[in-house]
């Protein structure tokens, strides 16, 4: 860390000074980044009906083909609203939703909204037993699957309970001109919204902060999905506290949405950004970085919502007509690493960088509201910064048994205080939810959630992201459990054990997959076979790049395996006399490691 990304009281005060124009509406975010009352009727339905009701004729939501006004889209919401509501989807009712980033996920979750329903947005990547699970964890009552998708759930439809009725379809299409025509079986939720009326359901006005509105699915170090609430009080908080106090678009903003719907970026920090404003929200099936700047001027898009692995492929590209005197002024997301922040803010002429953090499960956000660089910002909710011991995976407690505080500019583990104020949703699971909570941390009876994220204090209640704690590691802005990918590799012809963990490649954001393996006696490992099996059983993210072949793998008296020791020598050839073997970009098999090949992954030669 530079002593320069330190925050002082007079550097506070300077962008404050700086920013006096926005705070009438900052402040405005506060409030309702703060409301204590769970009772309150807000919500996501709530908004998107403020939105329409000052924003009427302004643009709300497009893609490549079309553009519907905020007047427009609030009517398609109500009319899905009302069309679920007449089949039986009622207040708290769980509906999974399987739909890519299309027009018709945001209309549909805005319906569902209205009616105090919830979505459990389903990842489109998970096949086979991990959706499976995704779908049984959720108990929906209701399933509403894209064409896009179709395939995908009914490799799986047998294996999940309660999914022979209740199940809608939406064409590939645009559904408002073309309802498209449902398989056997399925009910065309489109034909379902002809003649529904387009006035506000009063549902709305029941549903209450305190109701689940979201269900999104977070990766854990016990492997399987987990399923974190997203309640509408989460929502509001990120709606003052992003859209209000942090971004603060307009109605004359275009809000460019590249990132996936089923992700908290997407139907949390981005949605609630557009709709705090009444500016557009733009909205890409899948981010392409070759197209990126075109489609910025095709919508002449004035922000953009990212996660770190996007902005370094944007860097990667070469210069283009297209990124020069751009549109963007600012950009929210999180990942982006301070070695990068300058090159990318100056190639890009980005004005303002809301970085922040929060993760879905969690009760604390940081956001960069100050605009200051290399840093996830300032946040209001108590937070602590403590002492972690790293060998023991641990935080450290005192004679009496407390935790410490970390000195400023330390790293150690943010920990986030559970309160009335600031309550902690926790997952589906009573269990999971428990395991996270932090109890008699700086006094006794105290309960604080534990993020599983070094930080450091850096000031005026502003932090700094250091890593990622424990057995899950991030890499192409996806969650990776080492678990998980350590039970199929163990499933795998004559693999005996298996070890996953995280590795850096120079150049990169996170880390990617390493497995140190143990194969049976007499057997031998087929590379490619290896590789066509990690494409069919787990999405790429999760896949591991590098191999390492053990004669045995060294473990604790519990059983646990002893990554340290892997991690220290990664992938480096020169470290180990086992066998190492790459998969490089493009390539359907592994290969072995060599010095000469390691030397250009350590140079960047290869774009992983």
């Amino acid at each position: 860390m530079s002593p320069a990304d330190l925050i002082s009281p007079v550097r506070l005060l300077a962008q404050i000074h700086a920013n006096l124009h926005r705070m009438p509406r900052m402040l405005q975010g506060v409030y309702y980044s703060s409301i204590s009352n769970r009772e309150k009727a807000l919500s996501l339905g709530w908004a998107v009906e403020r939105a329409a009701r000052l924003h009427p004729d302004r643009p709300a939501v497009m893609d490549e083909t079309r553009m519907l006004s905020y007047y427009q889209f609030n009517a398609w919401a109500n009319r899905m609203a009302r069309a679920l509501k007449a089949d039986g989807v009622r207040h708290g009712t769980v509906v999974a939703v399987m739909l890519e980033n299309r027009l018709e996920q945001l209309a549909l979750l805005a319906g569902l909204a209205k009616l105090g329903a919830v979505a459990a947005l389903i990842n489109t990547t998970q096949r086979g037993k991990v959706l499976t699970h995704s779908l049984n964890l959720a108990k929906p009552a209701f399933f509403v699957v894209g064409e896009e998708l179709l395939d995908a759930f009914k490799e799986v439809r047998k294996d999940v309970h309660g999914a022979r009725e209740g199940c809608y379809w939406l064409a590939d299409t645009d559904t408002l001109q073309d309802i498209g025509k449902a398989p056997r079986g399925w009910v065309n939720l489109a034909r379902q919204l002809i003649g529904q009326e387009e006035s506000n359901p009063s549902d709305t006005q029941r549903v209450r902060l305190k109701d689940p509105c979201f269900y999104i699915y977070t990766s854990g170090t016990t492997g399987l999905p987990k399923a974190a609430v997203i309640s509408h009080n989460k929502w509001i908080k990120a709606y003052g506290g992003f859209g209000l106090s942090g971004l603060g678009l307009d109605n004359t903003d275009v809000l460019y949405m590249t990132l996936p719907l089923y992700h908290s970026s997407g139907v949390v920090i981005s949605w609630c950004t557009a709709l705090a404003g009444g500016a557009a929200m733009a909205v890409r099936r899948k981010f392409s970085a070759s197209a990126f700047w075109k489609d910025v001027a095709f919508y002449q898009a004035t922000s953009f919502c990212y996660i770190g692995e996007l902005c370094r492929y944007l860097l990667n590209q070469p210069e283009c007509p297209e990124e020069k005197h751009n549109s963007l002024t600012s950009m929210i997301g999180n990942g982006l690493r301070p070695s990068i922040w300058g090159e990318f803010k100056t190639r890009f002429g980005i004005e303002r960088i809301i970085e922040f953090y929060g993760a879905s499960e969690g009760n604390i956000a940081f956001v960069n509201a100050f605009n200051f660089d290399n840093t996830v910002g300032f946040s209001p909710a108590p937070f602590a910064v403590v002492k972690y011991d790293l060998e023991s995976e641990q935080p450290l407690r005192d004679a009496r048994g407390f935790m410490q505080k970390a000195e400023q500019g330390e790293a150690g583990l943010l920990i986030g205080e559970i309160s009335q104020k600031y309550p902690f949703d926790g997952y589906t699971d009573p269990a999971k939810s428990e395991a996270v909570i932090l109890r008699n941390v700086f006094k006794k009876g105290d309960a604080w959630f534990n993020t599983g994220d070094l930080m450091r204090d850096i000031g005026c209640r502003h932090a700094q992201f250091v890593d990622r704690l424990g057995d899950t590691f991030r890499w192409k802005g996806e969650n990776v459990s080492t678990n998980e990918v350590e039970s199929l590799l163990g499933a795998f012809p004559g693999v005996e054990d298996a070890v996953v963990y995280g590795v850096e490649i120079p150049q990169t954001n996170g880390r990617c997959g390493m497995a140190a393996l143990r194969l049976k006696t007499g057997e031998r490992l087929e590379q490619k076979a290896l590789a066509q099996y990690l494409d069919k059983v787990m999405p790429a993210y999760a896949a591991p790049l590098f191999i390492r072949l053990l004669g045995e793998v060294d473990s604790t008296g519990t059983f646990k395996y002893k990554k340290a020791d892997l991690k220290q020598v990664a992938y480096d050839p020169a470290q180990t006399s086992d066998t190492l073997l790459v998969r490089l970009p493009g390539s359907d098999s592994f290969k072995p490691l060599s010095k000469a090949i390691f030397g250009k992954i350590q140079q960047g030669a290869y774009r992983f």
